[in-house]
């Protein structure tokens, strides 16, 4: 996610949203965990952007929905995968899993476009794309206990202190993701930020909703495919730490 995200390319937008203190009836911040950068899209991303039947539509996004309507067929076995950067990875995970249904958010259009066109070239049915606050989809759209598993790989890790509260890894994040997995489901993270690594340890740890698959990092995983950001980093002597928490 973060190496689409940390871009040079593009122009900031606003962070927060304004919500409502339903209790309060008073304006109440809500802090984002990203800042949406458009960046120029390829005529080929704009064509499949504008003609691909995988990805959904803003239209929907207040509405609970209905997944096997979504994807076409009743399963169980469900990824959501949050800030998937360009794509690539996601893509091999769904060309290697054809029985597994993929919905993946991505607010960086370039990196929308960048996948659908790729599930257009192997001819992929198993995934669903949305350009939205995944914050807003959980809430709204995701009904509860319709995912097995959750993914969130090398998320922005707003390295500054003052930016700490800006980290998607959060108690009230964690929190509601439970919502959304059935009993057993999973939880995924990875950073290459030892820092950040540790806030997930810590924040996971302390989530009533969760227990530790292993003791501490998972080491050589094999849950999920090496991202080209990953690879880059392991050039540069970075290390990757990789947590998987179960539902209770």
């Amino acid at each position: 996610m973060r190496n689409i995200e940390n871009s040079n390319e593009v122009v900031l937008e606003k962070h927060d949203d304004v919500v409502k203190d339903q209790q309060k009836d008073r304006p109440l911040r809500t802090v984002r965990s990203f800042v949406k950068r458009e960046g120029r899209l390829t005529k080929g991303q704009e064509r499949i952007l504008a003609e691909s039947p995988y990805l959904l539509s803003h239209t929907i996004v207040d509405e609970v929905w209905d997944l096997d309507q979504i994807f076409g067929r009743q399963n169980r076995a469900r990824t959501l995968e949050i800030g998937f950067g360009d794509g690539a990875s996601l893509s091999k995970m769904a060309e290697n899993e054809p029985a597994r249904d993929f919905l993946g958010i991505e607010v960086h259009r370039p990196g929308v476009g960048r996948l659908l066109l790729d599930v257009e070239e192997k001819g992929l049915t198993n995934i669903r794309v949305i350009d939205y606050d995944a914050v807003h989809i959980l809430k709204h759209a995701i009904p509860d206990g319709a995912l097995d598993c959750v993914q969130i790989f090398f998320p922005d890790p707003w390295h500054k202190k003052k930016h700490h509260k800006r980290r998607i890894i959060q108690p009230e994040f964690v929190a509601l993701i439970a919502k959304k997995l059935c009993s057993g489901g999973r939880l995924c993270l990875a950073t290459d930020w030892e820092p950040y690594a540790e806030h997930m340890m810590e924040v996971m740890l302390a989530a009533p909703d969760y227990e530790n698959s292993v003791e501490g990092f998972i080491e050589n995983p094999t849950h999920r495919m090496p991202t080209k950001f990953e690879a880059r980093g392991r050039r540069l002597g970075h290390g990757v730490w990789d947590l998987v928490f179960l539902k209770r």
